[in-house]
This record gives C-alpha cells, structure tokens and sequence, in this order.
C-alpha cells in the first residue's frame, strides 16, 4: 500500500507542472515516516498490531465456501475460485482450504489426492 502512495507521489511531482517539486519530496518523507512509526509502534505494541493487521480468514473449508465469511470480506466465489486456479487447481474440490491473508492475497491448501 504504502509502494502504491510513494510511486503516485513520486509520479504526481515529477509529471504534474502545477505540484512544486519541494511539495512532493516532503509528501514522501512524511509517507516513509508514517509507515515507519506505524511498523515501529506495531512492533512494540502487540495490541495495536491485532488491531491495525487484519487474521487470516477461513473462504473455503474442504471444497465448500463459506458464504458468510466471503460476504464480510466482500470476495466474490469467482475470486475464490481464480486463486484455486492460480495454485494449479481447476475447481472448488480441488482445494482442502483457501484463506484470505492480512496482506489482501489468497492463500490455498491443496487437496490430497
């Protein structure tokens, strides 16, 4: 996420002709220091790290889905599906479980068998 921001800053105050170039070089100061006082501070503070990092979440149980969970995270069974096929499998039985990680990736078990 925090990439993302840099490369939008950095490209906003390199191509924009109307954004000074000192406006840009402070904006991405201050984003490397916010992220590092949020990563130093989840480090030293176990609570704020449960809270600002999201636990990995159960999508898929022994080929079922789990509509619920898939609707608090807004992951659409196609989604679900397309991360099975990424990791080599073609169907929802092909996988024992898929989970969403804190980072927004899917990581998937793969059936036995």
């Amino acid at each position: 996420m925090v990439t993302v921001a840099l490369g939008s800053t950095l490209s906003t105050a390199i191509l924009d002709r109307n954004t000074p170039l000192l406006d840009g070089v402070i904006a991405m100061v201050l984003l490397v220091l916010l992220q590092f006082a949020v990563t130093w501070t989840m480090v030293r503070r176990p609570s704020l790290h449960r809270l600002i990092r999201a636990d990995p979440v159960l999508l898929l149980a022994g080929g079922e889905l789990r509509p619920e969970s898939l609707r608090r995270e807004r992951i659409t069974d196609d989604e679900v599906l397309q991360a099975i096929r990424d990791s080599g499998g073609r169907t929802l039985a092909d996988a024992d479980a898929v989970f969403l990680q804190s980072d927004g990736s899917m990581a998937v078990i793969a059936r036995e068998g």
